[in-house]
């Protein structure tokens, strides 16, 4: 394998801190490079020195945050190429009271690799590497795990931090591993300690994973190996409520979820996608069958008796939100998460005829999405109909494409429309501003949903007709 490539501004630090101590390349950044993927993290573990004299080593390569005396952590943002990068000391840890901040931490110089590795969460993260050498120090076994895909806790003061139990959640789905069994023992033994853990650090992890994931589903198996779906009601709930096979083949709507989600993280589409995007489509593909649980009955459909989830489309959308409540997600997200749960289906309820969708159904469907758009939709449309393994369906595939060329055709295939004619327009016509302009705009509004006028000019005209048909009154 190639040398770990160091930024020169990252090298130069190191050839400083060598004169004072013994860096190491620790964490994240080691286990990426032996993964084969770049490298962008770079924490440096420097033993052999104190405080003040690492900090004063760093100090003419750029601004130096403190990060915590106690914690012996010096951030360093370079003056050469304005990177930011982690110093810190090794460190042992006590556990002093409940949840994720209770831990003694006391900086240790003298502290030898092995020892500082063991704090580490999982062996794959306790793997560092001599940035001058390249040698490679692995006191726990890490590269053999991640050869296996395996996670697996690095000692038995794993169970002193509930937040590890998330981690290995979003690391899982990330990397496409499999969690240790004695590692899911171990973490089964602290769910009920879940709740000590601040809802913002929840998020956090489930933010990983739905931006991050290569595949997600295995985020979702260690939340059940662990007993930590029982944390996510909406979640667990999908776990054994039955589809009708002959549509699903996969199994219970928490398989069928599990598809979905890796579907969409196999989507070039979301891959390219900024993080924001990304972070909403996951959510939404994960909670699009929310509402199945508490819909799904036995009853007659295309004459035979079958499992059907009526009106789960539209029961999902309440409780996708309790869900983005529950993990502590911005509340941005509530509206184009739980638009995107709701009209999911839309492709097959709206279909009829040979043109599919009209200007006017395109036209609403944007502006009830908003602000997720129609191409959002489809990604998790396609994800949904990808997600019934073996089946594949072509139809339904060609029925959302025509949505999208629908949606390009009005130029709201990445934007609702917005209204054309406004309360400046009455104005300028010589109504004073009043409580009476909104059902005279909202009128407007839908006619120009339904295609009455296309542009500012006929708005107005559309405006005048109207005023002429009421005598001048607004109403």
């Amino acid at each position: 394998m190639p040398p770990l490539p160091l930024p020169p501004d990252l090298r130069a630090m190191l050839e400083a801190v060598r004169r004072i101590g013994r860096p190491r390349l620790v964490g994240g950044g080691v286990r990426d490079w032996l993964l084969g993927l770049e490298a962008k993290d770079f924490d440096v573990e420097v033993a052999g020195a104190d405080f003040e004299t690492l900090q004063r080593a760093l100090a003419p390569f750029g601004a130096t945050d403190v990060v915590g005396r106690s914690f012996g952590v010096i951030k360093v943002r370079s003056a050469a190429s304005g990177a930011e990068y982690d110093f810190s000391l090794p460190r042992r840890e006590s556990k002093t009271g409940a949840g994720h901040r209770g831990f003694a931490v006391a900086p240790d110089p003298q502290l030898s690799d092995a020892d500082a590795a063991a704090r580490r969460d999982f062996t794959i993260n306790a793997i560092a590497c001599d940035p001058f050498t390249g040698e490679l120090i692995d006191p726990h076994h890490g590269q053999r795990d991640l050869g296996a895909r395996v996670l697996r806790h690095t000692s038995a003061a794993f169970v002193e931090d509930p937040l590890r139990v998330l981690r290995a959640f979003q690391l899982a789905a990330r990397f496409d591993l499999q969690l240790a069994p004695e590692t899911a023992a171990l973490c089964r033994t602290i769910a009920d300690t879940y709740g000590e853990l601040p809802v913002e650090r929840v998020w956090a992890e489930w933010e990983k994973w739905a931006t991050k994931a290569a595949k997600p589903s295995r985020g979702l198996d260690v939340l059940e190996q662990t007993d930590w779906l029982r944390h996510f009601p909406e979640v667990a709930r999908l776990r054994g409520t039955p589809q009708e096979p002959a549509w699903h083949p996969e199994g219970d709507v928490f398989t069928h979820t599990q598809h979905c989600v890796d579907a969409l993280a196999a989507n070039a589409e979301w891959q390219s996608s900024d993080p924001a995007r990304r972070r909403l489509l996951m959510l939404a593909v994960l909670a699009h069958d929310f509402g199945k649980p508490s819909t799904t009955v036995r009853g007659e459909k295309r004459g035979a008796i079958r499992w059907i989830s009526p009106g789960h489309e539209p029961a999902g959308g309440p409780i996708a939100k309790e869900f983005l409540r529950r993990i502590g997600a911005p509340l941005e997200l509530d509206p184009p998460v739980c638009a995107l749960v709701v009209h999911h289906l839309v492709h097959h309820h709206g279909a009829g005829g040979e043109d599919n969708y009209s200007d006017s159904q395109v036209r609403r469907l944007a502006r009830k999405l908003a602000p997720a758009t129609i191409d959002d939709l489809a990604l998790v449309m396609i994800a949904d109909s990808n997600g019934r393994p073996p089946l594949e369906s072509p139809e339904t595939i060609a029925l959302i494409g025509e949505l999208r060329a629908k949606a390009q055709a009005l130029a709201l295939e990445r934007a609702a429309p917005k209204p054309l004619v406004g309360g400046r327009h009455l104005i300028a016509l010589g109504y004073a501003p009043s409580p009476a302009f909104k059902p005279v705009l909202d009128a407007a509004f839908e006619a120009q949903l339904d295609g009455a006028f296309a542009d500012e000019a006929g708005g107005l005209d559309w405006l005048r007709r109207r005023l002429q048909e009421t005598g001048g009154e607004l109403q």
